[in-house]
């Protein structure tokens, strides 16, 4: 498989502070030289010497400067050369988002592809496949990195296929991972939409936003937790699924998952297609009801409002247990008001003062993108993994280790 560099090997015997140092750049730590230097507890010559062997390499990248006090604009480091690339998809049900993802998250070439993933995997990935590989000849093939994939369902993302998903017939246990590592002979990373929603909006966010709770509103409901600058997963991979959470108001509703009464079956937009067709109104998709409710129909408005409070109590509970910095909401529903504002009306109804005092509560800057973004990430992660496996391979014994940072050692999606 590819390295991550610049078409030049990454050399073996490469020292251990390299390593630290792709380390805590790539976990949002540490962003300049001299904030290396300082968390590393390392010389600045040494720090300097180093990084310039990693931007010769193309491991590392500079883009831009930040101020500081008392000196010269700071360079700002980012991991990964600056020719390099993931493809990436993020995949609905009857759509897709493809484009290039660029170290730091970055777009190019973003469109939306018709997609019937009721088609089953195979059939489907197949023509998926057939436009990437389009986006990676107008880039160039030398410089792909990565290819990653958001599904709307639960994911094995170490296995990279999906688990017992309810609405994708034919995917349950299909290899993804495996298939597009051998179409595209680089990396993949395959992730749940909402996990890479998180990752994403990650990565535009400011270094110091460490805790958030990406949500996804669309047809079904998800969630992505970020905790202490990456995405956490759980003890199996499926934290942040709120979908399938007890509601009252939900009474004995029967949902996709086998069970009733989940918050699912009356807040996505799944629920309120069919409680405003019950209710006479002609919708077929939640894209209807985004139209209606855009028109201030009634009717929409007010089952758009309610879903929103009935989301916003089962996010209360969570944000209550959690205490993030930030709550950021995605997908279709995001994009009405009513759905908005019910959502932070109930949760600074339901928390705790000293929970909201500072809580940001708002969509998501990345909007549509923001999975696709952090499909992408991931795939370059994964990819920044191999590389840094090849940096620590045969460490060199004759330079000093600084002692590890406190913090995670790898960015969102490792």
């Amino acid at each position: 498989m590819n390295e991550i560099s610049t078409g030049r090997n990454v050399s073996r015997g490469s020292s251990p502070l390299a390593a630290r140092i792709l380390a805590v750049i790539a976990s949002g730590q540490a962003t300049s030289r001299a904030e290396l230097a300082q968390l590393l507890g390392a010389a600045p010559s040494t720090i300097s010497l180093t990084v310039g062997q990693l931007l010769s390499r193309g491991l590392l990248a500079e883009r831009g400067t930040r101020s500081s006090s008392g000196g010269r604009p700071r360079k700002i480091l980012v991991v990964g050369g600056r020719d390099e690339f993931a493809v990436a998809a993020d995949l609905g049900a009857h759509h897709a988002r493809v484009g290039i993802v660029l170290p730091g998250g970055g777009l190019a070439d973003v469109s939306t592809v018709p997609f019937a993933i009721s088609d089953g995997p195979e059939p489907t990935l197949s023509r998926l496949a057939e436009t990437l590989e389009e986006l990676v000849r107008r880039r160039g093939p030398q410089r792909l990195r990565g290819v990653g994939i958001a599904l709307p369902g639960p994911v094995d993302t170490e296995a990279g296929m999906v688990t017992l998903p309810s609405r994708m017939p034919g995917w349950n246990r299909f290899p993804v991972g495996d298939w597009l590592r051998e179409r595209f002979a680089v990396p993949a990373a395959v992730d749940n939409d909402a996990n890479c929603m998180a990752v994403g909006e990650h990565t535009v966010r400011p270094p110091e936003v460490r805790q958030s709770i990406m949500v996804k509103t669309g047809s079904a409901i998800g969630a992505g937790v970020i905790v202490d600058g990456k995405l956490y997963r759980g003890a199996t991979g499926v934290a942040g699924d709120i979908t399938h959470v007890r509601i009252d108001a939900a009474g004995d509703t029967p949902c996709s998952c086998g069970n009733t009464g989940c918050l699912e079956t009356v807040a996505s937009g799944a629920a309120l297609v069919r409680i405003l067709r019950e209710r006479g109104a002609d919708v077929r998709s939640t894209e209807d009801v985004v139209r209606l409710t855009s028109d201030a129909d009634p009717e929409a408005t007010r089952a758009v409002r309610t879903a929103g409070r009935y989301l916003g109590e089962v996010l209360a509970a969570n944000v209550n247990f959690f205490n993030p910095s930030a709550v950021y909401l995605g997908g279709i529903l995001s994009t009405l008001e009513p759905f908005v504002a019910a959502v932070r009306s109930r949760l600074y109804e339901g928390c705790h003062p000293l929970v909201t005092e500072h809580l940001t509560i708002e969509r998501a800057r990345l909007g549509a993108d923001a999975g696709l973004v952090g499909a992408g990430q991931s795939a370059l992660q994964r990819a920044f993994n191999q590389a840094l496996t090849s940096l620590t391979a045969e460490p060199d014994a004759a330079e000093p280790v600084p002692p590890p940072p406190a913090g995670p050692p790898l960015p969102p999606g490792a």
